[in-house]
């Protein structure tokens, strides 16, 4: 049986990890540089805090996995660390190539720094979420640290496939909804599947365990990005802290509009005819309902979130972890509407 799991303490130590991974790396004369990733990471300039932090949703991830495996979370903080400076690396390159001037209520880093040192910053953070992920050797047998690293590489790697397409796929009117699955597979799910893997692996389950664990956090992740697709058009911008028209006004190939194009109908039309405006939003996020793309998509949520659920069942996870686990994925899950 596995012990009670205090969220508190965990989430504590993963904080602490965190900017031990990071702070390790200040020397005088570079105390900018580090500046540059402690302010996207929340803890630094004005406005830092818990909001600016983020949920830290990818390494709680990976606690509680290892948690529900049967393994000592502790011994996970490395990789745990590890996934959230990945995700936050991907954030500060995103926001370059999106050109976003905000991220959570402040400047991001290229706003504030410029585009050059924002690459670098990026770069930076994603070379110390490799270090950090070395750090595991230092908890577990080297095969297991070996074995993570492999993994968290290669999550990388579908990461910026995902990218790509994402990138690709904007200069392009019309894509399929298999291309959009594909795309999300990598730009978000890998990583979270990854980040359930890392957990099973920290924990030294079985080959079947493993993978069962990975799917689940595979399948989440999918669930999670149609849920935000939703958010992104019906979403209470209020409630979410996310606009819904950015959508529609950025021409994004979200699953409700490839869908709506599908459909060959009124939405389609004025799709493809040109830019939209910020007066049309509403009703064409009227028209795509009408037509069928919100149920649609709420269809696919819940059919990858049983898919998720599936997987887990299938992992068999232990104890109050458990609980934890399941209590994390339906928060991610049910975000205001």
């Amino acid at each position: 049986m596995t012990d009670k799991i205090d969220l508190t303490s965990m989430l504590t130590s993963l904080e602490q990890e965190l900017q031990d991974s990071v702070y390790s790396w200040n020397e005088p004369g570079f105390e900018d540089y580090i500046s540059m990733m402690a302010y996207h990471l929340g803890w630094e300039g004005e406005g830092s805090g818990p909001e600016a932090q983020g949920k830290r949703i990818r390494p709680q991830l990976v606690l509680l996995t290892c948690a529900a495996a049967g393994g000592v979370w502790s011994e996970a903080l490395p990789a745990a660390a590890a996934v959230e400076l990945v995700h936050n690396f991907s954030l500060i390159h995103d926001d370059i190539q999106d050109n976003s001037p905000l991220r959570r209520g402040r400047e991001t880093v290229w706003k504030r720094w410029g585009i050059a040192q924002a690459i670098n910053a990026g770069d930076a953070m994603l070379t110390i979420a490799h270090l950090t992920m070395l750090q595991m050797g230092t908890k577990s047998p080297p095969g297991i640290a070996n074995e993570a690293a492999r993994t968290l590489q290669n999550a990388c790697l579908q990461l910026t496939k995902g990218q790509y397409l994402d990138l690709e796929f904007e200069s392009v009117q019309v894509i399929t909804i298999d291309d959009y699955w594909q795309m999300v597979g990598g730009k978000t799910a890998a990583l979270i599947g990854a980040c359930t893997e890392l957990g099973a692996i920290a924990a030294r389950c079985s080959d079947a365990r493993r993978e069962a664990f990975k799917e689940f956090g595979f399948y989440l992740g999918l669930a999670f990005q149609a849920q935000d697709d939703i958010l992104g058009i019906w979403g209470d911008a209020a409630l979410t802290g996310k606009s819904n028209e950015s959508d529609l006004l950025s021409g994004k190939k979200s699953l409700p509009i490839i869908f709506g194009m599908q459909q060959n109908g009124p939405f389609s039309d004025r799709w493809l005819s040109g830019s939209i405006e910020p007066g049309e939003t509403g009703f064409l996020a009227k028209q795509l309902e009408e037509e069928g793309a919100r149920q649609y998509t709420q269809d696919e949520t819940a059919r990858m979130t049983t898919r998720a659920l599936e997987a887990l069942d299938r992992a068999q996870p232990q104890g109050d972890a458990k609980s934890a686990l399941n209590d994390l994925a339906a928060r991610l899950l049910r975000r205001e509407l």
